[in-house]
């Protein structure tokens, strides 16, 4: 088999609002889903075992890697001894509230039930993705822009796409997930604003009134604890970003912009050291 290259896309999130606390610690949320132009690359060859590597030095490539607990729980659902060669070209930050990890993991299921011939419908895939995290579900399937709302995985494909030019920042800080949801402020008793109405608006009619809805429940403590972050925010807005916003649980910072010279020019005010991408109007994950 020739080696077989595929994109994995990374995510933002346009919401994220924090709705409750479950019996077993797993809290509850409703969030929206978007594609963006930043992406790994996994390349795919036949073996007799599975093995990974990855560009990155510093990330494990055992079996605590996402990749491999997918490739691993495939096989042991599928009860194959199939076996691959992965290989990992990472671009798309970590610890960054991208979902770069969850991608790969949901390229990796994907990609190994055609290779393996296994023809497995999308329900055990599905379940497979949950168990590895609750934004690997999204990447299965969905193109474009997702609700989701229970821990992440209970998905619906709204079958849209944005019209503005998406600047995702990252400032070179590592937000752990756990971290995250340990130093959150909740707000459960709040009247929660229908996001999906929101976002058909936007996307369909190109109607702003609703991202005054479009908070991130993770923002204000992470900016409270890295300054750098909020620093990315306030520098998009004010080179004329309509909408700017924290990604997940961070530390990785989008701005909306209307124009393709506003999000270059932008882009030209942050620090050099910062990694940043630019996706066009209408993106989605086929592309």
């Amino acid at each position: 088999m020739c080696p077989f290259i595929v994109k994995a896309f990374a995510k933002i999130n346009l919401a994220l609002l924090i709705t409750g606390k479950r019996n077993d610690g797993y809290h509850t949320l409703e969030t929206l889903f978007a594609p963006i132009n930043w992406y790994d690359t996994l390349e795919f060859s036949e073996a007799e075992q599975i093995t990974m590597s990855c560009s990155r030095v510093d990330l494990p490539v055992d079996e605590s890697n996402l990749c491999m607990k997918a490739a691993k729980s495939l096989q042991q659902f599928a009860g194959i001894r199939n076996g691959v060669t992965m290989k990992l070209h990472k671009e798309v930050p970590f610890g960054a509230g991208l979902g770069g990890g969850s991608s790969d993991a949901a390229t990796v299921l994907r990609v190994l039930n055609e290779l393996w011939r296994l023809n497995l419908p999308s329900a055990d895939l599905h379940s497979l993705a949950v168990k590895l995290g609750a934004d690997v579900p999204y990447f299965l399937s969905i193109k474009g822009v997702a609700y989701a709302r229970g821990i992440g995985d209970e998905l619906e494909d709204l079958g849209l796409t944005l019209p503005y030019y998406i600047v995702t920042v990252f400032p070179e800080e590592h937000i752990a997930t756990v971290w995250a949801y340990k130093n959150f402020y909740p707000r459960f008793d709040r009247r929660l604003p229908d996001l999906k109405h929101l976002v058909s608006d936007l996307s369909l009619f190109g109607k702003k009134d609703g991202f005054s809805a479009f908070e991130n429940d993770f923002e204000p403590a992470v900016f409270d604890h890295f300054p750098a972050v909020r620093r990315v925010k306030r520098l998009l807005l004010e080179a004329g970003g309509i909408f700017s916003s924290l990604s997940g649980s961070g530390s990785a910072v989008f701005g909306f912009f209307e124009s393709h010279d506003k999000a270059l020019a932008a882009m030209a005010l942050l620090p050099e050291a910062y990694r940043s991408t630019l996706t066009p109007p209408g993106f989605s994950m086929e592309q």
